[in-house]
């Protein structure tokens, strides 16, 4: 399972993240799975980043063909279980509806949620949903990391 803030990190460069690295390496593995609400929530963010000059029409036209070659399946949520289960853990965890449909999903496939979105992964762990872990860097990487002048630690999206 993972969300907008990781799959947006994939176009922009300085929201890259050891995280979403990790993730766009393991669906060469495995499949992606995601709500049916996550085409539009980055739909969105290519639309605004595009009117505010941070992308071109080509570039995001660009970045979503390479997306859709991805294995990440959309799943629905129904109308009762956004009605329900999804508006129970946006009540009880203090996130949007939106971001309960991930948590929700990731529940109901038993799949662990990758998102860069602290307040999510926060209310993942009270629910008990597994996260995606980026896997430690080794000694090499921090040196070779340290010698192109990058720091060890992820950059904040």
């Amino acid at each position: 399972m993972l969300d907008a803030s990781i799959t947006l990190a994939w176009c922009f460069e300085d929201q890259a993240t050891p995280l979403s690295q990790a993730v766009l390496e393991q669906l060469a593995n495995d499949r992606g799975l995601v709500p049916e609400l996550w085409p539009f929530e980055v739909a969105n963010v290519l639309a605004l980043a595009g009117r505010r000059g941070r992308i071109t029409h080509a570039q995001a036209s660009r970045f979503i063909r390479l997306i859709d070659q991805l294995p990440i399946a959309v799943e629905e949520l129904g109308r009762d279980q956004v009605f329900t289960t999804v508006l129970t853990l946006s009540e009880s965890s203090g996130l949007t509806v939106y971001d309960a449909s991930y948590l929700a999903l990731a529940t109901q496939a038993g799949v662990p949620l990758a998102t860069s979105d602290e307040r999510l992964r926060q209310a993942g762990i009270v629910a008990g949903v597994e996260l995606f872990q980026a896997p430690a860097k080794s000694a090499t990487d921090l040196v070779l990391d340290d010698r192109r002048g990058r720091s060890a630690e992820p950059r904040e999206p």
